[in-house]
C-alpha cells in the first residue's frame, strides 16, 4: 500500500465517530435474503476494531443500481440482519444517508454503537462526485475510514471527494490488504508467473492483458473471449462469443506475446451445445471446428488438462474471468477444473490471487475459496489498479 496512505492502526477511535464507506453491495434474492455475504463479512475487522476501542461506527454504502431515486428493493435496510449477524451486535438503521434524522441518529451513538444509512446512490449527486452532498455526510463523522476497495476505482462523492473535509482519513483493513495482494503480483512475482483470463469480453481486458504481457511467463485464455482468438485464426466458432472488431487486435497480442517469450496457452478444444441452455444436446469440438449453428459453452477435457499442468508449473498465479458459462452445472467443468488446480498450485507453495468477480463468485461456488491465497472483493478495482490506473479512492485517502 503507499507508504503515504494511513490505515486504521495509526489512529485510536475512542470516544470518536467513524464514517466508514464499506462495500455492502451484496445479492439478494426474491425475498429480500442476503444470498453471499462476502462483502460483509470482509468490512468486519475494521468496524470491529473502532467500536472495540471505544469508537461507534457509521456505515455508509450503496446498493445496485437503483434510478431516480429510492427504490424499495435497493434499500440497504433489507441487509440489516445479515450485518447483525456478522457483527454479533443490533444496529441503528437511518432511512436516509444525509439530512435531519441520519443527523439525529449519528451525533447520539454511543461508543461500541453501529449506525447503517440507506443507499448513497438513491441520491445521484452520489456518482456525480457532488462537493456539497459529501460535505452532507461529512458532518456525520469525525473520522473518515475508506474500506471500500469494490468501488476504489470510483471518484463519487461517497469513495474520494468526502476525504477533503476530513483531517484523519484512513484506509480499513480490508482496503490495506487488497492493495497488499495485488502488489504481490504486481511488484517482483515469484516465477514461473501464470495469468489466467477468461470471461466473455476481450475489450474488457484489453488494458490488463497488455500490461500483464510485460510481466507473465505464462497467459492463458478461456471463456468467451477464446473464440475471437479461434476465428482470428481462421477456425470455425459457429454461434459461439464474436468481438469482430477485436480479430486484428488478438492477432497482434499473439506477436506482442511471441515476441516477449510469453507462453499464450488457448484452449485446444471446447465444450459446444446447439443451444444456451443447461439442457442442450452436447459435444466436444476441436478448437476452430466448431460447427454451424453450435457454441463453445466450456474448455473442453484435453484444454482442462493443458491448463492445469501449467498452472501446476506455477509460483505466482493470478485468475480473473470463467473459462466458461460456470452458472449451469454442464458448462462449470472448465472453471471447476481451474479452480481446484489453483487449489493445488496454492498447497505447493504457489501465491494465487483472484479476481474478484466471477471468479471470486466461481471459487466461492466451489468451495475453494479458504485453498487460495486471497480473493479480491473488487473485479473493476483491481483490474483497473493492475493497469495501472490510480484508483480515485486510495488517492483521496492520501492528500
Amino acid at each position: 500500500m503507499s507508504s503515504t496512505v494511513k490505515n486504521v492502526d495509526s489512529l485510536n477511535f475512542a470516544g470518536k465517530k467513524a464514517l466508514i464507506r464499506v462495500d455492502f453491495n451484496v445479492p439478494l434474492d426474491e425475498n429480500f435474503n442476503v444470498t453471499d455475504d462476502t462483502r460483509i463479512q470482509a468490512a468486519v475487522p475494521t468496524i470491529k476494531k473502532i467500536l472495540g476501542e471505544g469508537g461507534s461506527a457509521i456505515l455508509m454504502s450503496h446498493l445496485g443500481r437503483p434510478k431516480g431515486g429510492p427504490e424499495d428493493k435497493y434499500s440497504l435496510k433489507h441487509i440489516i440482519p445479515a450485518v447483525e449477524a456478522a457483527l454479533g451486535t443490533k444496529i441503528k438503521f437511518a432511512a436516509d444517508c444525509i439530512g435531519t434524522e441520519a443527523a439525529e441518529l449519528a451525533s447520539g451513538l454511543g461508543a461500541g454503537e453501529v449506525l447503517l444509512l440507506e443507499n448513497l446512490r438513491f441520491y445521484k449527486e452520489e456518482e456525480k462526485g457532488d462537493v456539497d452532498f459529501a460535505g452532507k455526510l461529512a458532518k456525520l463523522g469525525d473520522i473518515y475510514v475508506n474500506d471500500a476497495f469494490g468501488t476504489a476505482h470510483r471518484a463519487h462523492a461517497s469513495t474520494a471527494v468526502i476525504a477533503q473535509f476530513f483531517k484523519d482519513k484512513v484506509a480499513g483493513y480490508l482496503m490495506e490488504s487488497e492493495l497488499t495482494n495485488a502488489d504481490k503480483v504486481l511488484g517482483n512475482p515469484e516465477r514461473p508467473y501464470t495469468a489466467i483470463m477468461g470471461g466473455a469480453k476481450i475489450a474488457d481486458k484489453i488494458l490488463i492483458i497488455e500490461r500483464l504481457l510485460e510481466k507473465v511467463d505464462n497467459l492463458i485464455i478461456g471463456g468467451g473471449m477464446s473464440y475471437t482468438f479461434a476465428k482470428a485464426q481462421g477456425g470455425s466458432i459457429g454461434t459461439s462469443l464474436l468481438e469482430a472488431d477485436k480479430l486484428d487486435f488478438v492477432l497482434e497480442l499473439m506477436e506482442k506475446a511471441k515476441a516477449k517469450g510469453v507462453n499464450l496457452i488457448l484452449p485446444v478444444d471446447t465444450v459446444i451445445a446447439d443451444a444456451f441452455s443447461n439442457d442442450a444436446n452436447q459435444n466436444i469440438a476441436k478448437r476452430g471446428e466448431i460447427p454451424d449453428n453450435w457454441m463453445g459453452l466450456d474448455i473442453g477435457p484435453e484444454s482442462r488438462e493443458l491448463f492445469g499442468k501449467v498452472i501446476l508449473e506455477s509460483k505466482t498465479i493470478l485468475w480473473n474471468g470463467p473459462m466458461g458459462v460456470f452458472e449451469m452445472d454442464s458448462f462449470d467443468k472448465g472453471t471447476k477444473a481451474v479452480a481446484e488446480y489453483v487449489a493445488q498450485a496454492t498447497k505447493a507453495g504457489a501465491y494465487s490471487l483472484i479476481g474478484g468477480g466471477d471468479s471470486a463468485a466461481a471459487v466461492n461456488k466451489f468451495g475453494y475459496s479458504d485453498q487460495v491465497s486471497y480473493v479480491s472483493t473488487g473485479g473493476g478495482a483491481l483490474l483497473e489498479h493492475m493497469e495501472g490506473k490510480v484508483l480515485p479512492g486510495v488517492a483521496a485517502l492520501a492528500e
